[in-house]
């Protein structure tokens, strides 16, 4: 299949962009040293849909250097980079995604890899699986497994699973120790602050910031405010983690009350219409919005439309929704994930890990698919700990073992 990108002629920036990244990403060079060699995926077609950056592309490069044949498509518009994209096609890799595509542009991308009748899938969202459980079931009998990257799309497995309707094996990549606790604590909180003082070129020392979620994500960003000088107020529906947001110091209220005396907010839920039309009313003027939950659907934008005379950007990046009485509120990336449609995302070493996980998930699912069931699977600890010992070998860090007898003892029934 023919790649369908912007410009050919950007590859030379996308190569310099992907080269930097390898050189703190040991994870995925050990991986690519041992399985380009052994080509494990020799005969296999892989259709990927993420978020079409450097680290992204280094994932993809040594997918196709285990053997794999690649298709690539974005996971979100504004997260695609196209030099990074052009690079891709360059090395072999086929792409379908240009920068700020439309929906229908997304969809028909995502339907023109699916046509290519995969036999391993790495998603997400989830938008890989709801198509072909929905839309393109005749290619299902092909596909052997795959894998989701984010917890959006794990909830999205899983309900598949429990209504008896998921048609092949899942590996909850997100779920696996080397991934959440680093990406979604430690990449989300540091990138997802990243793009917003990259839009907004504003102090965040002395603001109220109000995030919306204390999953693994919002810890994150709570952590990086708190860090930036912010005060930080936390609004949860579960009562567990409202009381751990407490113990680690922070307010925890409403957003109805939030969105009275917010700064900049933040929403990490994974759900829609966290921030409404009630909420708009409230908020003072100059507030900024962003998000960086999976979808464009936390923010409930039609509705702020709806109650705005006008929008316009004023920024790259930012938009602004004035009211008839004069206040305004901004909007950043359009909404959607506010780390890359304003950032680069996730730091390279933080994305090492996350793409251990996921290639081994693909290695996984290739190897066990014939006796793994219809359900949604998370990477065996073993494998958990190989990613982690890489890395740690790579840093330089040592660490102590258990001897027999601790083993013994710590395992006695």
């Amino acid at each position: 299949m023919e790649s369908k990108i912007k410009d050919i002629k950007l590859a030379p920036s996308g190569h310099d962009k992907i080269n930097w990244v390898k050189n703190f990403m040991p994870v995925m060079k050990a991986v690519n040293d041992e399985y380009s060699v052994s080509k494990p995926f020799a005969g296999k077609r892989m259709v990927m849909t993420m978020h079409l950056e450097a680290k992204t592309a280094y994932l993809a490069l040594v997918l196709k250097n285990a053997g794999a044949e690649v298709i690539a498509t974005a996971s979100n518009p504004l997260s695609t980079q196209d030099d990074v994209c052009a690079a891709l096609v360059e090395e072999g890799v086929t792409v379908l995604a240009h920068h700020g595509c439309t929906m229908e542009e997304y969809d028909k991308y995502i339907d023109m890899a699916l046509d290519t009748e995969p036999d391993i899938i790495m998603d997400d969202g989830g938008d890989l699986i709801y198509r072909l459980h929905n839309d393109r079931r005749e290619l299902l009998p092909k596909i052997i497994g795959g894998s989701e990257e984010t917890t959006t799309g794990v909830l999205r497995d899983k309900a598949l699973e429990a209504a008896g309707k998921l048609e092949f094996p899942m590996m909850a990549a997100n779920d696996a120790y080397c991934k959440y606790l680093f990406d979604n604590r430690y990449g989300t909180g540091q990138s997802t602050w990243e793009g917003i003082m990259r839009a907004t070129n504003l102090v965040i020392s002395g603001k109220t910031v109000v995030i919306a979620g204390y999953g693994w994500g919002g810890k994150g960003g709570a952590m990086r405010a708190k860090g930036l000088g912010a005060n930080v107020i936390i609004t949860e529906v579960d009562p567990v983690k409202a009381i751990e947001a407490v113990f680690d110091g922070f307010r925890v209220m409403p957003m109805d009350e939030a969105a009275k005396i917010g700064d900049i907010f933040l929403t990490l839920t994974g759900d829609k219409d966290v921030i409404r039309e009630r909420h708009f009313a409230s908020m003072k003027n100059g507030a900024v919005m962003c998000n960086s939950g999976h979808f464009d659907v936390e923010i409930n934008i039609p509705e702020l439309q709806a109650m705005t005379e006008s929008r316009k950007q004023v920024k790259e990046g930012i938009e602004e929704f004035k009211f008839a009485d004069g206040k305004k509120l901004y909007l950043l990336g359009e909404g959607r994930l506010v780390n890359l449609a304003c950032g680069d995302g996730h730091p390279a070493e933080i994305m090492d890990l996350s793409w251990g996980v996921q290639f081994f998930s693909a290695l996984y699912i290739l190897e066990n698919h014939e006796k793994l069931e219809n359900k949604v699977y998370v990477l065996p600890e073993e494998i958990d700990q190989k990613i982690a010992k890489i890395k740690l070998a790579a840093m330089g860090i040592e660490i102590d073992e258990l001897t027999p007898e601790q083993y013994a003892y710590l395992h006695q029934c």
